[in-house]
């Protein structure tokens, strides 16, 4: 890949260290992520990303998966990452079965396709996501009524790693990768 947007350029051989990243890449989409591209720049710093979303989608995460998508789709649309949009947002509507959602996050406020817990977490996505963070007493005792400690504590998480994701491809403006573009026009759920 050769990608004339980046200013950095990314890798077209990627280290052997890698290899069981790349593998997994291929056989979930068909090839490698764009991001990997520039990550392997620093190899033992992309499995420890790596390993640090494994640990947030794993199957007993505190979060459910769509809450996990939803929250990472909106902090990529608040970073600007196009990358991070186009993938969250396949993952989103998969989660869903649908692509109602996926469109009505970048204005959620307005959206009654949300719950009052996702409005919460959401907009303690666009808080957390603000530099330096926005998280005022209200928020506060709005995500304690929602969600638990521990939660809370996970679901932060979530959105420090989305953080680092988004603002690492944006920064290097690594393009999408239209994966999402397969579900558009596809039959809704």
């Amino acid at each position: 890949m050769n990608d004339p947007q980046s200013w950095v350029t990314p890798l077209t051989r990627l280290p052997v260290a890698l290899k069981p990243l790349v593998m997994t890449q291929k056989k979930h989409y068909g090839e490698v992520l764009h991001p990997t591209r520039w990550w392997g720049r620093v190899p033992f710093l992309f499995w420890l990303v790596a390993l640090f979303v494994g640990f947030l989608e794993r199957k007993r995460a505190r979060l459910t998966p769509v809450m996990r998508a939803l929250l990472m789709t909106r902090v990529s649309q608040v970073c600007h990452c196009a990358f991070c949009v186009d993938a969250n947002s396949l993952r989103l509507a998969e989660r869903c079965g649908a692509m109602e959602k996926v469109l009505a996050v970048a204005n959620w406020q307005v959206s009654s396709l949300f719950t009052t817990q996702e409005r919460v977490a959401l907009a303690y996505a666009d808080a957390v996501t603000a530099t330096p963070p926005q998280v005022d007493d209200v928020l506060k005792a709005q995500m304690k009524q929602h969600f638990s400690d521990d939660v809370i504590s996970e679901m932060t998480a979530l959105l420090a790693f989305q953080n680092l994701s988004a603002r690492f491809n944006a920064a290097l403006d690594i393009p999408s990768q239209g994966l999402c573009d397969s579900l558009k026009g596809a039959p809704r759920a």
